[in-house]
């Protein structure tokens, strides 16, 4: 909106100026004209060119999930593990135990954003992936899972959903309801309050609150339908949650 009142002012500018320093302005204006349609054409086959090596990348990201959950074996261990018999821990393992907990914890914003609660729930992850979307244009993720004690779900999945003008600008994001088991919500923590002393009831009082997490990034920040509804702070603060949520995704 800003922009748009600012856009509003251009017409005032030129008045202010000469006729020979606007005609100038005039051409000047129509130069970035031409350079904005060059633009559009470097997004549009910057698109193209990211699908087509996204289909390059896929027998890649094949090969390294086979490797991660232990489905085939690197011919160097192969033959290390035909002479071994003494059936030590190192030749019992399968793939690469903890891969994903370890890659995301290496990474700068995502290590701020894992919480040691989080860790166990996070080496049951074996795999991410990455797809472009076009209707909506936007960008998926999906998480899988083997089977844990914390949910039930296999796979989680964030979807962005952007508007591509010039460049992509986050419109909202979509996460999965995660099926949490009794008692395992990572997002949530139950604390216990004694009671009063002289109070009639002698149990303790339970109070669950939101707590930091990890798993809070599939329950993104949601727009209001009316831009009305919020004030300028509550705006601002949603801005910035969008923001992170899109730097991590």
């Amino acid at each position: 909106n800003k922009l748009e009142s600012l856009a509003g002012q251009h017409p005032a500018v030129l008045d202010t100026l000469s006729p020979k320093v606007r005609q100038r302005v005039e051409v000047l204006r129509e130069i970035q004209s031409q350079h904005d349609e060059l633009e559009a054409k470097f997004f549009e086959e910057k698109a193209a060119l990211e699908a087509k090596y996204q289909k390059l990348y896929e027998p890649l990201y094949s090969k390294r999930y086979d490797i991660v959950t232990g489905v085939v074996e690197v011919e160097g261990v192969k033959s290390e593990a035909a002479a071994d018999n003494e059936g030590d821990k190192a030749t019992e393992e399968k793939g690469v135990p903890d891969f994903w907990l370890t890659a995301m914890k290496t990474n700068e914003i995502l290590a701020e954003e894992i919480s040691e609660r989080d860790e166990e729930a996070l080496k049951f992850l074996k795999d991410i992936k990455w797809y472009r979307i076009d209707d909506p244009k936007g960008f998926k993720l999906e998480f899988f899972f083997d089977p844990n004690p914390f949910f039930k779900n296999s796979v989680l999945t964030k979807t962005y959903h952007m508007i591509d003008d010039d460049e992509p600008i986050l419109e909202k994001a979509i996460g999965t309801v995660i099926e949490w088991l009794p008692g395992k919500s990572l997002t949530q923590k139950v604390l216990k309050k004694k009671p009063k002393k002289g109070s009639k009831n002698a149990k303790p009082i339970t109070k669950t609150e939101s707590c930091e997490s990890f798993f809070n990034f599939f329950n993104p920040p949601q727009v209001p339908e009316e831009e009305d509804d919020i004030d300028e702070e509550t705006a601002e603060t949603l801005q910035t949650q969008m923001e992170q949520d899109y730097d991590i995704g």
